[in-house]
């Protein structure tokens, strides 16, 4: 019991620095509401399973041609600045007002969202090797394959938990915003994924000019 809570307590810690997905996450929760912000979480997760499959048949040799390296970053630079973008047009037109019929767009939309912002988001990758592979590499010693799966649904356990809180905290955030402070989030939101999209361009020109 120890060691799946321990695992747990590795996945809740592992989603809980700030990066493009709990941005989008709080986007979502704020505009949307908490079960968007979720799906926003819960697609990311999926993609997090896409990975950790790779990683444990591996296949993480392929992902480390230059070649694929470099059109991870540049496709992860293209949906983060076209998701920052498109916050940032619609921030000045965001309402309290309007919330709720906002709330009426497909849940789908955000599911896939969460999805691609983690599966074209180069730093997932290099997060799960080095995470997830080198669980793999201590716990293959002394586990079954049945108890690595065991620990492995656990490290999702803890990502889940991380996902709800999210959700949660940025749902629970729009009952006091008035609309100025709800257009300066989303600004600030779509703003912070721009950079981060524009770190993975330069991190793909360096690596295919560098």
């Amino acid at each position: 019991m120890s060691l799946l809570l321990s695992y747990m307590l590795l996945g809740f810690s592992l989603s809980a620095p700030i990066g493009p997905i709990n941005a989008a996450q709080l986007d979502a929760g704020i505009k949307r509401g908490f079960l968007h912000s979720w799906l926003v979480g819960i697609g990311a997760m999926v993609a997090d399973i896409l990975y950790m499959l790779l990683v444990y048949l591996g296949f993480v040799h392929f992902m480390n041609v230059p070649f694929i390296k470099s059109f991870l970053w540049f496709f992860g630079c293209f949906v983060l600045v076209y998701t920052g973008i498109e916050s940032l047009l619609r921030a000045d037109k965001l309402q309290i007002s309007a919330i709720e019929t906002q709330v009426k767009e497909p849940l789908s939309r955000s599911f896939i969202s969460g999805f691609l912002l983690s599966l074209s988001n180069p730093m997932t990758i290099l997060f799960w090797v080095g995470i997830y592979g080198s669980v793999i590499a201590e716990a293959a010693a002394s586990l079954t394959d049945i108890k690595l799966i065991i620990c492995s649904i656990a490290i999702l356990g803890g990502i889940m938990l991380w996902d709800l809180a999210m959700a949660s905290i940025a749902s629970s955030f729009r009952r006091w915003l008035s609309d100025r402070l709800l257009q300066v989030v989303a600004t600030v939101s779509g703003c912070s994924l721009i950079c981060f999209g524009l770190y993975f361009g330069f991190e793909a020109v360096h690596l295919m000019f560098g």
